[in-house]
C-alpha cells in the first residue's frame, strides 16, 4: 500500500506539472518561427530538441531534489514538513486561479514579468540550431520554477520512499508524463492543425485551463494530507 501511495503521488504531481502552460506557449512560438525559416525536417529537429530539453531538466530537477532531501533531511520528509508543503500547494492553487493568466486580455499571456516574457519570445524566434532549441527547453523549465519547484519536492520525496530499484524508473516516468502535452501538440501540428487554430483554442479555453490547473494543485494537497499526514498525526 505504501508503494502504491508513493507511485500515485509521483504521477499526480507529474500530471499537475503537465498542466502548466509555459512550455506549450513557447513551443508554439518556436514552431511558428522555425516553420517560416527552415524546411520541415529541420523544424522537427528543433522541436524534438526543445522537448528533450524540457524532459532532461525535469528529470535532473527531481534527481537534484532527491539529493537535497536525502542529504539535508537524511531521508523522506516528516509529517511536519509535508504539512508545510500542503500549505504551499494550497497557496499555489489560489495563485494559479488569480495570477497565472493575465486578466482582461484576449490572449493566453501568462504571469511572467514582461522582460522575461520578451526574452523567451526573442529566443524562441531566433533559435536556429538544436543546441539553442535544447537550451530554450531548459530556459522555459527554469522560468516555470515558481510553480513547478514544489512539485519536484513532492515527487522527489515520494521517490525516496520507493525501493532503490524503482527510483530512477519513477523519476523517468515523472519526466515523461510532464512532456506528454508537448508531444500531443507536436502530433496535432503535424497532422493538419495550424498554429492559429491551437492558439485560438488556448485563448478560448484559458479559464477552463486556469481552473483545472488550480484544482490539480488542490487535489495534490488533499491527497498528501489524506494519505501522508492524516495517518501520522
Amino acid at each position: 500500500m505504501e508503494m502504491v501511495t508513493s507511485v500515485s503521488t509521483i504521477i499526480l504531481a507529474a500530471i499537475v506539472h503537465a498542466l502548466l502552460q509555459l512550455s506549450l506557449g513557447c513551443l508554439l512560438l518556436l514552431y511558428h518561427a522555425s516553420k517560416g525559416k527552415h524546411i520541415a525536417k529541420k523544424t522537427r529537429g528543433l522541436v524534438r530538441s526543445y522537448v528533450f530539453g524540457i524532459g532532461a531538466l525535469t528529470f535532473l530537477g527531481v534527481c537534484a531534489m532527491c539529493y537535497l532531501i536525502l542529504h539535508i533531511w537524511e531521508g523522506p520528509l516528516a509529517a511536519e514538513w509535508l504539512t508545510i508543503i500542503v500549505g504551499i500547494l494550497a497557496v499555489l492553487t489560489f495563485m494559479v486561479w488569480l495570477f497565472y493568466y493575465r486578466w482582461g486580455r484576449k490572449s493566453s499571456e501568462l504571469w511572467l514579468p514582461r522582460t522575461v516574457a520578451r526574452f523567451i519570445d526573442g529566443r524562441a524566434k531566433s533559435t536556429d540550431s538544436r543546441v539553442e532549441a535544447f537550451s530554450l527547453g531548459i530556459l522555459t523549465c527554469f522560468a516555470e520554477l515558481p510553480f513547478s519547484l514544489i512539485l519536484f519536492v513532492v515527487a522527489a520525496n515520494s521517490v525516496l520512499e520507493l525501493p532503490t530499484a524503482f527510483q530512477v524508473l519513477m523519476v523517468l516516468v515523472y519526466a515523461i508524463v510532464t512532456i506528454i502535452p508537448t508531444i500531443i501538440l507536436c502530433c496535432n501540428l503535424r497532422t493538419g492543425k495550424t498554429i492559429v487554430e491551437v492558439q485560438r483554442w488556448r485563448v478560448r479555453h484559458k479559464n477552463f485551463l486556469r481552473v483545472v490547473t488550480g484544482l490539480g494543485f488542490l487535489a495534490l494537497a488533499i491527497f498528501i494530507f489524506a494519505f501522508r499526514i492524516k495517518g501520522v498525526l
